[in-house]
C-alpha cells in the first residue's frame, strides 16, 4: 500500500505541490472555527459568529467556480496568488478592525471568502502533467482526499494552539499568512507556471454545460448535506451524554475511517468505468450512515462513526476521476471548483436542516438527515446513469499538447483536457 504512495511522492514536484496546496488551503479549512473564536473573544454572540461564518461560506461558494474559470483562461499564477493575497487581506481587515463597524466586518469576511484561491481544483489539474500515467493520477486523487482529512483535523488544532499562545486575532493573521506562503510555493513551481488549459469553446455556462458533470454535482450536494448534518447531530449526541469530549471522539472516528478508506482505495488499481464504481461506493456510504440513527452507547456509536467514514474519501477520490472525464474542453479547474462549491453548499444545507430535526424529533432524527442525504445521493446517480455513462470527451490525449509540454502523459490517457 505504502509503495504506491511513495512512488507518487518521489515524482518531481509532487511533494511541493501537495504540501503547498494543503498549506495554502489552511485559511479555508480553519475559517469557521477561527471566525467563531475571534467573534466570541471580541464580545460577539454565537448568532453573529454563525452569520459571519455563513457569509464566508457563501462567498467561497460563489468565488470558487468563478476563479476556477479564470485559472482556465489566464493560468494559475495570475489568479491563484492575487486571490490568496486578497483573501488574506480580508481576514486581516477583520482582525484589525474588529466589530467597530458591522458592515465592514461582513465585507471583510465576504472578501476573504470570494477571493479564496481554487488551489484544490488547480492541484487536480496539475497531476496528469506531473505524474503521467492514469494509475498514478488516480492514486494521487485518493492521496489528495486522504490529505484533506488530515488538514481538516490538524487545522483546527493549529488554530486553537495559536489562540492559546497569542490571541484569536493573531491566529487569523498567522493562518492567513501561512496560506499565502502555501499558494506562493505552488504558483512558483514549474508545473504551475507552465500549465495551460486546452482551448475552450466560448459558452456562458462553462463547465456546467456538461450533463454528466451536472449529475455528479447533484449527487455530491447530498453527500455534502449528509456530512454537514453529522456535525450538528454529533453535538446533539454529545449533549445527550453530558460530555463535550464525546463529540471529539465521534469526529475523530469519522476522520480516521475516511483516512483508512482513502488509503486502501488508492492502494489498488481499479478496472471498469469509474461512474459504475462511484455508484457502488456511494451506496456503501449511504449504508454506513443509516445505522447512526440507532444512537447506541458511546463506544458503539464511535465504532459506527468510524465505519460511516470509511467510504467518504473513496467517494471523493472517485468523483475526481468522473469530473475529469466529463469536464468540457478547457474547463477542468472550473469543473473541480464546482464540485468543491456544491459539496460545501450541501454541507451548509445539512447543518441548517439537522438543527430543526433535533428540535422536532431528537438526536436520531438529525442522524436520519445524514442517512437520507446518502440515499438521495445514490438515487441521483442511479437516475442519471445514462448521462454519466457517456463521458463528454474522448479519453485520448495528444502527446505534446499544450498541457503536456514534456510529453509526460501516456497515450490513451486524458489529461483532463479533451482532444
Amino acid at each position: 500500500m505504502a509503495a504506491g504512495y511513495l512512488d507518487i511522492l518521489r515524482a518531481r514536484h509532487a511533494v511541493r505541490l501537495l504540501t503547498g496546496t494543503l498549506v495554502g488551503r489552511l485559511p479555508n479549512g480553519t475559517a469557521p472555527i477561527a471566525i467563531v473564536l475571534f467573534t466570541r473573544a471580541e464580545g460577539g454572540g454565537y448568532a453573529l459568529a454563525g452569520a459571519l461564518a455563513a457569509v464566508y461560506g457563501l462567498g467561497t461558494a460563489v468565488g470558487q467556480p468563478l476563479l476556477g474559470r479564470a485559472v482556465d483562461l489566464y493560468g494559475q499564477p495570475r489568479v491563484q496568488l492575487p486571490a490568496a493575497v486578497l483573501s488574506a487581506l480580508g481576514m486581516t481587515l477583520l482582525a484589525v478592525a474588529g466589530f467597530g463597524s458591522l458592515p465592514l466586518a461582513y465585507g471583510a469576511v465576504a472578501l476573504a471568502g470570494v477571493a479564496t484561491p481554487p488551489l484544490e481544483g488547480g492541484l487536480r489539474a496539475l497531476w496528469p502533467s506531473v505524474l503521467g500515467s492514469e494509475d498514478r493520477v488516480h492514486r494521487a486523487y485518493a492521496m489528495d482526499a486522504v490529505a484533506q482529512e488530515v488538514m481538516f483535523t490538524v487545522g483546527p488544532l493549529l488554530v486553537t494552539l495559536l489562540v492559546s499562545l497569542w490571541s484569536p486575532a493573531a491566529a487569523l493573521l498567522v493562518i492567513n499568512a501561512i496560506g499565502v506562503l502555501g499558494a506562493l510555493s505552488v504558483v512558483l513551481s514549474e508545473p504551475s507556471r507552465t500549465w495551460r488549459s486546452a482551448p475552450r469553446e466560448a459558452h456562458w455556462l462553462g463547465a456546467l454545460r456538461s450533463p454528466g458533470l451536472l449529475a455528479l454535482l447533484g449527487s455530491f450536494f447530498f453527500v455534502g448535506l449528509a456530512l454537514g448534518s453529522i456535525t450538528v447531530a454529533g453535538v446533539a449526541y454529545a449533549d445527550d451524554h453530558g460530555r463535550d469530549s464525546v463529540y471529539g471522539w465521534l469526529m475523530a472516528a469519522l476522520g480516521l475511517g475516511a483516512l483508512i478508506g482513502g488509503a486502501v482505495y488508492g492502494a489498488r488499481q481499479w478496472s471498469g468505468p469509474p461512474e459504475r464504481r462511484l455508484r457502488v461506493i456511494v451506496a456503501l456510504l449511504a449504508l454506513g450512515y443509516l445505522p447512526l440513527t440507532l444512537t447506541p452507547g458511546v463506544v458503539a456509536m464511535t465504532v459506527l462513526a468510524g465505519v460511516a467514514g470509511v467510504f467518504l474519501a473513496p467517494a471523493i477520490a472517485c468523483s475526481f476521476i468522473v469530473v475529469d472525464r466529463h469536464a468540457p474542453r478547457g474547463t477542468v479547474t472550473e469543473a473541480f471548483s464546482w464540485l468543491v462549491t456544491t459539496f460545501g453548499v450541501g454541507a451548509a444545507a445539512g447543518t441548517a436542516v439537522a438543527g430543526p430535526a433535533v428540535e422536532l424529533g431528537g438526536t436520531a432524527w438529525s442522524f436520519a438527515v445524514a442517512g437520507a442525504g446518502g440515499v438521495a445521493a445514490l438515487l441521483v446517480l442511479l437516475a442519471t446513469g445514462r448521462v454519466l455513462a457517456a463521458p463528454g470527451h474522448s479519453a485520448v490525449a495528444v502527446r505534446g499538447s499544450e498541457n503536456d509540454r514534456n510529453g509526460a502523459v501516456e497515450p490513451g490517457f486524458s489529461s483532463g483536457h479533451q482532444a
